[in-house]
């Protein structure tokens, strides 16, 4: 039986950057799932690459044929932006490992779903003044800049990656992607390597 690897972590912690290259370690050999999202597509990303980018009428679509594994809405500054994960076969864990990312929310409902053998939790932690100066930089890329979106995720991650809920979940372990994300990435590798054998 294979496992479930979740990156996850607060915006511009590098979770997708690192998720490139773990998912690109052919010693690995993980598993891309795509995830879904009803939020707008960003300078440079495409469909079925970042994600499944879905109108509202096709979320309700999956959601009425009970095909949703698990969700999130945010409210932002432009509308309702809603991020899914979908039992859509994406997810075979007889035939090995899977790279997923998510955030705190989704590792509990993915859990719950496949178990918790099976979902293995992988969290990065970055200094608060580094993910802003990060966000900054990431958003003034952006033919169209939302900085007041860029703030409110900003600090709606503070609240939903909270040291009380980091432990309510039962995440023990934290990656610090700080100075250098190549050190990071090395402990994350030895870390799904290890728990692939258990």
């Amino acid at each position: 039986m294979g496992k479930i690897f979740l990156l996850m972590g607060k915006s511009t912690s590098g979770k997708d950057t690192i998720y490139k290259m773990i998912i690109g370690e052919k010693e690995l050999a993980l598993k891309k799932v795509v995830p879904y999202t009803t939020r707008p597509r960003r300078d440079g990303e495409s469909d079925a690459v970042q994600y499944y980018f879905k109108s509202e009428a096709e979320y309700l679509t999956l959601k009425d044929a009970g095909k949703i594994i698990e969700e999130r809405t945010y409210h932002t500054n432009y509308g309702e932006w809603r991020y899914f994960t979908a039992d859509d076969g994406q997810i075979d864990l007889r035939s090995g490992n899977y790279l997923v990312i998510g955030t705190l929310e989704s590792y509990c409902f993915i859990r719950d779903y496949f178990g918790k053998e099976i979902v293995v939790p992988i969290l990065i932690d970055v200094d608060a003044r580094i993910r802003l100066e990060r966000a900054m930089k990431r958003e003034e890329k952006q033919a169209h800049p939302r900085y007041d979106e860029m703030c409110r995720r900003f600090l709606a991650d503070e609240e939903d990656f909270s040291e009380d809920k980091i432990l309510k979940a039962g995440v023990k372990r934290k990656f610090f992607n700080n100075e250098g994300i190549k050190a990071c990435v090395d402990d994350i590798r030895e870390y799904i390597k290890e728990n692939m054998d258990r």
